[in-house]
């Protein structure tokens, strides 16, 4: 038995992600036959490693093939395990074409979250997403998509799952890319499907406010968002279903990989929202 295999995936399994420059995770990432070893044992729980290297983090998801046997005849499981109404995944895909989709070009151009670029560097490493990955306005998100995806009330209750869980955080009036948004996410499937196709006229506006992630999580945040909306009634939410139909249906068919782990109150770091 490896220990170093073992306390990989006991560590992913409690942390539920790690960041890639863990000594343990280079070393998987780097080294084929401990990753035959730490892929075989997971295999044998029905689970898989994921990574990818535009994120700064891998974590642990089900194998596709256990997915039916684990989650039964719940619809739910088709879409996530991780108990999201319709409209908290619409939420879900829209930040992802507004955090993931530039932070990805601008990996693959070499460009900083600074609009620094240089065109002589085209060689050198993939570019960290820490250092690409930009922030988007809480108050343009809500002002561009609050009555498709549930207005204010809804949309803050899903923000805050989707902070727990690790997909975003939270920054005063920026939200963040979070360790799993570009890990759990189908990007290939999602692209042409949804951003290509069925919300192209929604995903066709550039974000209003970018901040660089890098620079907000290095500076303090003292305030909460401003502002405070009335509740919406219960007439008022049945209209924001409505409007959130093309929305939601849209991404009806969107898979997120499940996690092993979906329940961050095991992960330390788990931010919530301010």
């Amino acid at each position: 038995m490896n220990d170093d295999s073992q306390i990989l995936i006991a560590r992913l399994l409690t942390h539920q992600t790690l960041r890639r420059d863990d000594r343990l995770v280079k070393r998987v990432l780097s080294d084929e036959l401990f990753r035959a070893e730490v892929d075989k044992r997971l295999l044998e729980s029905g689970l898989k490693l994921l990574d990818n290297v535009y994120a700064d983090h891998v974590t642990l998801a089900l194998h596709r093939a256990v997915e039916p046997k684990i989650f039964g005849a719940k619809d739910i499981w088709q879409n996530n395990n991780f108990g999201l109404t319709r409209d908290g995944v619409a939420l879900l895909v829209v930040l992802w074409a507004q955090i993931i989709l530039p932070k990805r070009e601008r990996q693959e151009t070499h460009q900083s979250a600074d609009d620094q670029n240089d065109l002589f560097d085209k060689d050198k490493p993939l570019p960290r997403a820490e250092d690409t990955s930009i922030g988007i306005s809480y108050t343009a998100l809500l002002s561009d998509f609050g009555d498709k995806l549930g207005k204010k009330t809804r949309m803050d209750m899903n923000l805050g799952a989707l902070s727990r869980m690790g997909f975003i955080e939270r920054r005063g009036d920026v939200i963040l890319e979070g360790a799993l948004l570009d890990l759990l996410m189908d990007t290939d499937v999602l692209k042409e499907r949804i951003i290509n196709g069925a919300l192209a006229d929604v995903f066709k506006r550039a974000p209003v406010l970018a901040v660089p992630k890098k620079v907000v999580s290095e500076a303090a945040s003292d305030a909460d968002a401003a502002g405070s909306d009335a509740a919406s009634d219960a007439a008022s939410d049945a209209a924001s279903d409505a409007a959130a139909d093309k929305v939601t249906d849209a991404v009806s068919a969107v898979h997120i990989e499940p996690a092993a782990d979906p329940d961050p109150a095991a992960d330390p770091a788990a931010d919530t929202p301010t």
